[in-house]
């Protein structure tokens, strides 16, 4: 892809990441004209069950426009109604925009690109009874994240890296100071922000003793399995849920579980990363207790907050990402199997490990270290944490 991309041929719109977003959660029809190399498309692009997406060069556009023949590449774009071009960071695709329009086409552009995309981040308040919980939603890879509030104090579960100054900006929008810093397992997908905010901002690390056992090299407040914290004067209770890994622990907020990489609204999660196909079937059948017995315990009025959204959940009216216990065990066929037939389906159709998850696990031990636009681009692409549904 050429490094300067000519100036658009034609005034265009352009559609910020947010604007896109919206269009996705409300099912609008939104076609794509990815105009990345073919490699790029296909590690990571924009998708969900009302995207049609066409993956044609910059280099087709550039020489159709010296040749005359950019009406000849409009029969390849796939779908109907307006066209937004996509690159890495909206300037090829700006040059492609513009020149549809100069051709006729209803086209925009997507402002910053994909790298504008990986930068969206949206919060909202969910439905909690003993706190305020606030759920963070990464678009770009389907990540969530959770800020609980109570009485001028607050703790962030799973954070991001990318955005560590995010959350302490937004517990102190709601006249909190951020105090724990937790995560609910080693992740193999991002790269956690919970050794920053210690280190930048004083906030207490925590990681789930099990989780510490794996290796973690910095210095936390390793948590016991019947551990709690207390965030003002609300708990935040441990509740061991291994499986995905042997330290996965998800944490009671009242009604609220905030379930880590357990259980999602759409699968269950996969048992691989941690102890690799030969280790898949043992962690397989510590899942099917965890769903069976350990949330089997819960009531079903509980509401699960997952560590994942895949690109085909559809989000509540309030655009979150939540479910009641009550509705996973109705929804989920990997409920219904016995245990064997279980570990042989999930082990069975493993899909792809997220990508640089090897690197991404030694960076969250503090084996291996990374500077900030290195742990970016390390996480970029679907977090691939969830097993094929059952």
């Amino acid at each position: 892809m050429a490094q300067n991309p000519p100036e658009p041929p034609a005034e265009h719109p352009s559609l910020t990441a947010a604007m896109l977003k919206r269009q996705l959660d409300a099912g609008d029809p939104v076609r794509l004209l990815d105009v990345r190399d073919r490699d790029e498309f296909a590690a990571w692009h924009i998708d969900g069950p009302s995207v049609t997406a066409t993956q044609l060069p910059f280099a087709k556009f550039l020489q159709a426009k010296v040749t005359g023949d950019v009406e000849g590449l409009l029969d390849d774009i796939d779908g109907e109604g307006p066209v937004t071009a996509v690159c890495a960071r909206g300037e090829a695709s700006a040059f492609v925009a513009g020149l549809l329009v100069d051709h006729g086409v209803d086209a925009r552009n997507l402002a910053d690109g994909m790298e504008g995309w990986a930068r969206l981040y949206e919060a909202r308040e969910l439905p909690a009874d003993a706190a305020p919980v606030l759920q963070y939603e990464r678009p770009a890879t389907g990540c969530l994240s959770y800020l609980v509030v109570s009485d001028g104090e607050a703790a962030v579960v799973d954070p991001l890296r990318a955005f560590t100054d995010r959350y302490v900006a937004d517990a102190a929008d709601r006249d909190a100071t951020l105090r724990y810093a937790v995560d609910t397992h080693v992740h193999a997908d991002h790269v956690s922000g919970v050794r920053e905010l210690a280190s930048d901002h004083g906030v207490e690390p925590v990681v789930p003793a099990r989780a510490v056992d794996r290796g973690v090299t910095y210095e936390v407040t390793a948590l016991s399995d019947d551990g709690s914290l207390s965030v003002g004067s609300t708990a935040l209770d441990a509740l061991p849920l291994p499986g995905h890994t042997s330290g996965m622990t998800g944490f009671r907020v009242g009604e609220v579980l905030l379930a880590g990489d357990s259980v999602f609204l759409e699968s269950v999660a996969r048992p691989d990363l941690e102890a690799g196909d030969d280790g898949a079937p043992e962690l397989a059948r510590t899942l099917y207790e965890t769903l069976t017995e350990r949330l089997g315990t819960l009531p079903e009025a509980t509401l699960v907050a997952p560590g994942h959204r895949s690109e085909a959940t559809d989000p509540n009216d309030d655009g979150s990402y939540t479910a009641r216990l009550g509705e996973l065990r109705d929804r989920l066929p990997a409920l219904a199997l016995d245990r064997e037939t279980f570990v042989e389906r999930i082990c069975g159709d493993i899909p792809p490990r997220p990508a640089n998850f090897e690197r991404i696990v030694a960076i969250n031990l503090g084996t291996d270290a990374a500077e900030d636009g290195t742990a970016f681009e390390l996480e970029l692409g679907p977090n691939n944490c969830a097993a094929a549904p059952l």
